[in-house]
């Protein structure tokens, strides 16, 4: 009778991972290739910056600056600015009527900077006697101008109105939010508008004492 051999299954090799490396340098900072990120990380990690703040305010004169060319991203309102506390309120034209001289009307630009923060730009408009300031004038022509080109906006007290600076060599368009203007003006706005004569600044303008 022949003789039965064992029959012998060997284990497979296991699989090897390609893309685990082999081995590691001695001193991952003497090659920084091994830890740096790649420039477009953040997004391609589907990590977007959460928009919480809108400040509503001028540009900074060391800012260069962009305005949204979209008409959808800008509209005329009237605001009271209390300047000693550095707010700006919205009211409503309800209650704007019965506030002569103690308003503004703004037409308030969707802005934003180099460095991706989105602000409201408050441009004043020409008072109701229709007399056009300067200020005012020159403010209107920087947010227009800042519609096609970096700008840089710098009061001059002896010009008597804003000073307009376009960016050399500044070609790359802005990153304008996600965020519609509705949702702008509620970040803005959402602890500050003046909806009716029971608001406390307005019983601080009619009874400073």
């Amino acid at each position: 009778m022949a003789k039965i051999e064992p029959h012998i299954v060997e284990a497979p090799p296991e699989p090897q991972n390609p893309t685990e490396p082999t081995s590691a340098p001695k001193d991952i900072f003497d090659d920084l290739s091994q830890i740096r990120l790649d420039q477009n990380f953040v997004e391609t990690a589907g990590v977007k910056k959460l928009l919480t703040t809108v400040p509503v305010r001028k540009p900074n004169p060391q800012d260069f600056v962009r305005v949204h060319p979209d008409p959808k991203y800008r509209e005329t309102v009237a605001i009271i600015e209390l300047k000693e506390d550095r707010e700006i309120y919205l009211v409503l034209p309800t209650v704007a009527e019965k506030l002569q001289g103690e308003f503004h009307m703004v037409t308030l630009y969707t802005a934003v900077n180099r460095q991706g923060v989105v602000f409201l730009w408050a441009v004043k408009l020409p008072n109701s006697d229709g007399r056009i300031m300067e200020w005012h004038r020159s403010a209107a022509e920087a947010a227009e101008k800042a519609m096609t080109t970096w700008i840089r906006v710098k009061a001059s007290m002896g010009l008597g109105a804003y000073e307009i600076f376009p960016a050399p060599n500044m070609v790359a368009e802005p990153q304008w939010p996600e965020a519609s203007f509705n949702e702008l003006l509620r970040i803005a706005f959402r602890d500050r508008i003046i909806a009716n004569f029971d608001h406390p600044v307005i019983k601080r303008l009619r009874n400073p004492v």
